[in-house]
């Protein structure tokens, strides 16, 4: 299984709401960032901190909330995945749609770094009433 082939493995764990699954490729030790701007900005380190600061947010704060990755790019060790975000949040009832990058580095078949690139203004219009 290639690198790339990992990451689609993640994203299609995330289309069947599979959490497990999502994580499932992540090193003990994995850096995972947000874009600075996204209602969950910041670097969280380890599955559990990804779990609990970002799938889990999300879960909460938003209704239908979708990654819809359009292209994967294999780069060997670093893998790009590009597509769409969007979703209804919650307490606004406004929704959204956002283009997305996803910048993926493994070693040894595990990801070491994840790093979000999106519009982060199109997400925050559907938090403001």
């Amino acid at each position: 299984m290639t690198n790339a082939d990992i990451i689609r493995e993640h994203y299609a764990a995330s289309d069947r709401g599979d959490l497990d699954g999502m994580l499932a490729p992540l090193a003990a030790d994995v850096r995972w960032t947000e874009a600075a701007g996204f209602p969950y900005a910041g670097t969280y380190v380890g599955p559990d901190a990804v779990a609990e600061n970002v799938f889990q947010r999300i879960q909460e704060d938003w209704d239908d909330y979708t990654v819809a990755i359009d292209e994967v790019v294999d780069g060997g060790d670093v893998v790009v995945g590009i597509g769409t975000y969007s979703g209804t949040h919650k307490q606004t009832g406004r929704f959204f749609a956002a283009r997305v990058a996803h910048v993926w580095r493994l070693t040894d078949g595990r990801v070491t770094a994840f790093e979000q690139f999106t519009d982060t203004e199109m997400v925050n219009r559907a938090l403001r009433a």
